[in-house]
This record gives C-alpha cells, sequence and structure tokens, in this order.
C-alpha cells in the first residue's frame, strides 16, 4: 500500500515548522524571572487559577467531547439502518438523505468540541508521544487507502487470519479523520494506487460499498467514544492528571512549585502558534514546503473533504480565549493585571476578538478563500499572530513562563 503522498508531506512540514521559522519579530525563550521559583512581583493566587482552568475550562471541553463521540456514533449507526432499509426498500431516498445530513452534522459537531480539545493537548493528550490524542485524531497523518482496506477487514473480521480489533489498528486508518472521509468522500472508489487494494471492491454495487463503509465508520465512531471516555477517565479521575496539577507544590507531586504547574498549563497555549498558525495556516498559504511545494496549496488545508477548515481554525481559537480568560473564573489575563500588566492583558483579548472575528466571517471554505481572495487568508494568518506574537514575548516575560520547545526560537 502506498499512502497518501499529500497527508505524508504535509506531515513533514507541519512536523519542521514546530522547529524552524521566518519573518517573524525575536522573541525570549523565557520570561526574564523563569526558574526564580515563580516569585513574581504580586502575591496572586496560582493556585486558584489552577483549579478554575482546570475544573471550569478543561474537564468540561473533555467531559463535552466524550458526550457529542457518543452522539456521533448512535447517528451513525442510525445512518446504517437507513442505509440497509433503502437498500431493503423500507426506507426511501429523503429519509436517506435525511439521516446522512444528520450524520455529517453530528461529525461537525463533534469536531468542534475536538477541536476545542485540541487547544488543550496537556497531561493524557501528549503521554506516549501522544497516542490517545492520535487514536482519536491523527491529522495530519491519515491514509484513506488504508481506510478503504480497512473497511473490508472489518466486513470480514479478519486481519491476516486475526479477527479484525480496531484498538490495534494504527491512528491513520481510524479516528474523526477517518470518519471525515468515510462520511464525507463522493467517490465510492477505493483510494489505493499501490498493489494491495482491497479485495473484491471493484466488483461490488455501490449500495453495497456505502453499507461496508457505514458499517466501518460506526465502528470507527465507537472508537472514538472509547477513546474520549479514556481521555476523561485519565484526566478526571482519583489519579487522574487534573489532581496531579492541583496538587502542585505539596509533598509527593511531580510539580516542585505552583509556579511550574501554572507553566504547564501555558504550555497548552502555544499550539495556536505551532499548529494553528504554522500548519493550518501558514503551511497552505505556501509559507512553509507543502505538497505543491512552496506555493498556495488548497488541498493541504485540515478537513479537506467537509470544507470545514477554517471552522476548526475559529474553534482553536475560542478554546485559546477560554483557557486564557479561564471563562467565569479566574484566567491568565487576571494573573497579567495582577502583575501590573494590563496592558498586556488587554491586548490578547481584543487580538484574540479580531482573530476569532476573522476565521468567523468566511462566506467560502479555507481551500476555496486561498483560490479566490488569498488576502483574506493572509489577514487570518496576520490576526493569529498577533496573538502569538504577544504570548511568546510579554506574556511569558511578565509572567516568568518558559515557552514550549515547539515554539521557542520560531521565527515564522
Amino acid at each position: 500500500m502506498k499512502p497518501q503522498h499529500s497527508f505524508s508531506a504535509l506531515f513533514l512540514a507541519i512536523s519542521a515548522t514546530f522547529l524552524v521559522g521566518c519573518n517573524e519579530s525575536t522573541s525570549s525563550d523565557a520570561g526574564a524571572d523563569y526558574g526564580n521559583n515563580g516569585d513574581t512581583s504580586s502575591d496572586f493566587d496560582q493556585r486558584a487559577l489552577i483549579t478554575n482552568i482546570v475544573d471550569g475550562v478543561i474537564t468540561p471541553t473533555f467531559q463535552q467531547f466524550a458526550a457529542k463521540s457518543l452522539t456521533q456514533a448512535n447517528e451513525i449507526e442510525a445512518l446504517c439502518v437507513a442505509e440497509l432499509g433503502n437498500q431493503q426498500g423500507s426506507v426511501d431516498a429523503a429519509g436517506l438523505q435525511t439521516a446522512t445530513e444528520i450524520a455529517q452534522q453530528g461529525w461537525r459537531s463533534a469536531m468542534d468540541q475536538w477541536q476545542r480539545v485540541e487547544m488543550m493537548q496537556i497531561g493524557p493528550l501528549l503521554n506516549d508521544d501522544g497516542a490517545l490524542r492520535n487514536k482519536i485524531y491523527s491529522w495530519p497523518v491519515m491514509s484513506r487507502c488504508g481506510v478503504d482496506l480497512d473497511v473490508v477487514s472489518y466486513e470480514n473480521n479478519d486481519i491476516n487470519g486475526v479477527p479484525y480489533d480496531i484498538s490495534a489498528r494504527t491512528p491513520a486508518r481510524k479516528g474523526m479523520i477517518a470518519l471525515e472521509y468515510l462520511l464525507y468522500n463522493p467517490s465510492l472508489e477505493h483510494s489505493c494506487t499501490g498493489s494491495v487494494t482491497p479485495e473484491g471492491w471493484d466488483n461490488r454495487t455501490d449500495e453495497s460499498r456505502r453499507l461496508a463503509r457505514c458499517e466501518f465508520a460506526a465502528e470507527v465512531a465507537r472508537d472514538i467514544n472509547v477513546n474520549a471516555n479514556v481521555l476523561v477517565t485519565e484526566w478526571s479521575g482519583d489519579d487522574g492528571y487534573a489532581a496531579t496539577l492541583k496538587s502542585a507544590g505539596e509533598t509527593g507531586s511531580s510539580f516542585a512549585t505552583v509556579h511550574a504547574a501554572v507553566n504547564k498549563l501555558s504550555d497548552a497555549l502555544f499550539y495556536i502558534d505551532s499548529v494553528t498558525k504554522d500548519g493550518k495556516i501558514a503551511t497552505p498559504l505556501g509559507y512553509f514546503a507543502n505538497t505543491c511545494g512552496t506555493s498556495v496549496c488548497p488541498q493541504d488545508v485540515e478537513s479537506p473533504l467537509s470544507a470545514y477548515s477554517i471552522e476548526n481554525i475559529a474553534n482553536n481559537l475560542i478554546a485559546l480565549k477560554a483557557l486564557y480568560e479561564g471563562e467565569d473564573g479566574l484566567g491568565f489575563d487576571d494573573y497579567l493585571v495582577d502583575e501590573n500588566d494590563a496592558a498586556t492583558a488587554t491586548l490578547i483579548t481584543q487580538s484574540l476578538d479580531a482573530a476569532i472575528a476573522n476565521a468567523q466571517a468566511y462566506q467560502l471554505s479555507l481551500a476555496e478563500t486561498l483560490t479566490a481572495d488569498e488576502q483574506q487568508v493572509i489577514d487570518t494568518h496576520s490576526d493569529v499572530k498577533a496573538v502569538t506574537d504577544t504570548l511568546k514575548s510579554d506574556f511569558i516575560n511578565t509572567l516568568a513562563l518558559e515557552l514550549p520547545q515547539t515554539s521557542a526560537g520560531d521565527n515564522d
């Protein structure tokens, strides 16, 4: 089986952005007082900040994704029932179309929530090189051919003589990115270009192809829900990472100081820099090498089949604002104000609001806009960059924080 070249190249390009960039104002890798045991100028309650962000922002975000992933699984199951009913004559074309639209909307709703989870990569989502995260969403890595092969393997319940087990399959063949392919791909042809192809696929009717894909999609959706529940447990269970953060500085804690835990939470903010800005916007714009070379490349956007790329970016930004402001409780903005830097606190909020408004103003998909109005996408990149520039300079300097390695030294 040959890999999907566009996704492989995109993965390499995005991986490169974690280390290298271009044409950005110089920024520090750590605040001037970093390493001083968090002894900033105020007596701000950093433990209360941690507790609020953990309990008031991250935990409900994870829980809501688990709930939406269950709804998604149920709606895809219903689609498969409608598909079978249509073939048997008990469900008409209109009923099947309605079930399809409901399942697609279920995917979009789950993806909205997942993109907020994506902004909160900490603890269980980072463990084992992001193994749990990748089981749910492996972007930018996927194999459409691999998904097609697994459609048939699941149907036959056989992988080289062993019963099919989706939990043992590689992330590139499952998760939200595979569901997008199964639910939104207009073609019923397989995507394999090598010598290994789905057995018998070319000789099947369209009806049997649709049902096989739907049944595998239902299995994928169930697996996503299982892993979403694992995430909730590993985060908020009795020995979960949430408790580890909230016990920072106590005897036996893996965080020697409360400020170290604050720094770990702040690391999550920088997904917006290395992934959203560089991977989701700059790479399709051609600021980094992509599958088109170094030119505008609409096919390299995230979620291309569903045309949901700009919505993903908007949800990243909305989640960043929640992390930064702490929703209705203490946030990093309050910490900045307590450190006599209300100007930076306000600037970040204003920049975030501008970037969110920009992303939500698109009339076309991101891929279409890259072709029809490249300047609009350039403006989106500039608005997101305005946020990251401040995070990488005044934010970390005032709060005596250190940049994560993915953003340290990044100059894009």
